[in-house]
């Protein structure tokens, strides 16, 4: 059987829990506490030396790491991606997007106000983050204003990639209530007969 190790509040494992779930597989859950330095165990380096989650172990023992990359690894093949090239491209497209323009704002604000509970030595760089993520979310809100789904009229993983963090915005400071589009997608989403919560 599949095996994920994570943390069920980090965005990146949510990826890979939702993306289990959207395909209707089987796996068992191990949690690794990040803030207690589990990540950095021996017997966790051993199955990503960048001491980072998720790690999804196959059952022959091989172990994947980079959330993204393991979505597409979940996905190929299924209707959550796209197998014409240009299309794919723009799956890729977004899952680049989230990783250099997205998540190191939005999900870093959410780290330090979330995770830390935001502590006064971080109080500047959490108020420029804010500011780098209110532009992803520019960009976002252009998109879905002309489209349903990232890439297009269908549900992908590039959906996937920036729901995750997305979603739970508002726990690192943002207001989504001037993004109409993102709102009206994030419930899109979550109305898939196969979704799962981050914490459910």
């Amino acid at each position: 059987m599949l095996k994920v190790y994570g943390d069920y509040n980090s965005g990146n494992c949510y990826k890979v829990k939702l993306m289990l779930h959207l395909l209707g597989l089987e796996y068992q859950w191990h949690s690794v506490d990040i803030l207690k330095g589990e990540a950095q165990a021996p017997a966790f380096l051993a199955k990503n030396p960048n001491g980072k989650v998720p790690v999804l172990e196959l059952e022959d023992g091989t172990c994947l790491w980079e959330s993204n990359a393991i979505l597409n690894f979940l996905a190929d093949g299924s209707e959550f991606l796209p197998g014409e090239p240009r299309l794919r491209t723009q799956v890729l497209q977004w899952q680049f997007f989230e990783q250099y323009s997205h998540e190191p704002y939005i999900a870093v604000a959410r780290f330090i106000e979330f995770y830390l509970g935001l502590p006064q030595e971080r109080l500047e760089e959490y108020r420029k983050l804010q500011t780098r993520g209110y532009k992803a979310l520019d960009v976002m809100e252009q998109q879905l204003g002309r489209t349903p789904y990232l890439v297009g009229e269908h549900y992908s993983i590039a959906d996937v990639t920036l729901y995750a963090y997305t979603h739970v915005a508002h726990q690192g400071g943002f207001d989504l209530s001037a993004y109409p589009a993102i709102t009206a997608w994030l419930e899109r989403v979550a109305s898939h007969p196969r979704h799962v919560t981050m914490l459910q």
